[in-house]
């Protein structure tokens, strides 16, 4: 096909004559004209030529007399007046994200630290806790902290992975799914206080290994690792009051562990140094049951388990009962009936139990 030039075209026959040649003249078997394309809109076979499929640079002055409205919507159609909507329609949503996307000032340490959701997951207490969303004031006096030894009370917010000299612990559990665990400790600790990191991991290890703990269930094994290659399950870390405050939350007035589910490494059991070196008021003094039962308990949460409270008058406590903060009903129910708070999950019923360490107790020892 010819191209049409500027200077013989002075009509529509004239465009037609100039560059399609005469249509009498290919005669009535002739092959169908190609279909021509311009500016989003298609000629049918057989269809004259109109001015708006002229190719660009050989507009006349016909063609200009159309107000550009006119040439937009003819070149478009109906899809001209979808332009307007979808202008409207996208400048509403960029608003509501802009809108959402801030962080609330009550921001969660769990939002904060796996780059969260927006504001709803900033709205959330961290996951596990024994800490609520929002500060509370309550009297609890078996959940005050015991008198005791000193204890560093802020460290450098970094930890060291407590070296094993095989590079792993023998696994504890013979059946169900391995869970694999490092032994840490805050970077800027006095050793003095806990008496040393291997002490403390020894005495991580131990319980972890114990037929009284999780592995009893037969549920799941136990093995320490040593290092990040690969990656544990999760991480028993000690930890200082101030690191544990921006970890597990400070509403409760309290000291007290958590697990976090999500941190820059993964997983996290943050055990209170404070309450290591101390204990709690419902133990009466046996620091090293306080101590088995702190382990159990937050490796409870990172296995799946949630907080229950005391199901019978005077019989041991439920190992995921918050027992930090005491062994009766009365006391923990004001922990969870409250804005943040697992409402209902324990009955303000009167029953106390006795302290317990262990989610599988064995009178008789290991």
């Amino acid at each position: 096909m010819e191209r049409v030039t500027e200077g013989t075209r002075k009509d529509h026959r004239n465009v037609a004559a100039a560059g399609r040649g005469s249509a009498a003249s290919r005669g009535s078997d002739g092959p169908e004209p190609a279909e021509e394309e311009h500016e989003g809109e298609r000629r049918r076979p057989g269809e004259p030529l109109r001015a708006a499929w002229r190719p660009e640079g050989t507009r006349t002055r016909h063609a200009s007399t159309k107000s550009g409205l006119r040439r937009f919507t003819a070149a478009f159609g109906w899809r001209a007046y979808l332009v307007p909507i979808l202008l409207v329609v996208t400048a509403l949503v960029v608003f509501d994200t802009t809108r959402g996307s801030g962080a609330s000032d009550n921001g969660s340490p769990d939002a904060a630290s796996s780059g969260g959701n927006g504001a709803d997951e900033e709205q959330r207490a961290p996951v596990a806790t024994e800490v609520p969303a929002s500060p509370v004031d309550l009297d609890i006096p078996t959940a005050e902290l015991p008198d005791g030894g000193d204890y560093t009370e802020s460290g450098e917010g970094s930890w060291h992975v407590v070296p094993l000299a095989e590079g792993s612990g023998e696994q504890a559990g013979e059946t169900g799914e391995v869970w694999t665990y490092t032994v840490e400790v805050e970077d800027g600790l006095d050793p003095g206080s806990y008496t040393g990191d291997d002490s403390f991991a020894a005495s991580v290890e131990a319980i972890l290994a114990s037929e009284r703990s999780w592995v009893g269930t037969g549920d799941v094994a136990m093995k320490r690792v040593d290092g990040s290659h690969p990656a544990p399950r999760f991480r028993v870390s000690l930890t200082s009051p101030e690191t544990t405050g921006e970890l597990c939350g400070t509403a409760i007035p309290f000291e007290s562990s958590c697990y976090k589910s999500t941190t820059p490494d993964g997983p996290r059991v943050v055990i209170n140094l404070a309450r290591w070196v101390r204990g709690a008021k419902a133990f009466g003094g046996d620091d090293t049951g306080y101590r088995q039962y702190v382990i159990n308990h937050e490796v409870g949460h990172a296995l799946g388990n949630n907080h229950v409270g005391c199901r019978e008058d005077a019989e041991l406590a439920p190992v995921m009962m918050q027992q930090t903060f005491g062994v009766a009903n009365d006391y923990v129910a004001k922990l969870n009936d409250m804005p943040g708070g697992d409402v209902g999950a324990v009955p303000a019923d009167g029953k106390v139990c006795k302290p317990n360490a262990w989610p599988n107790p064995q009178p008789d020892g290991d």
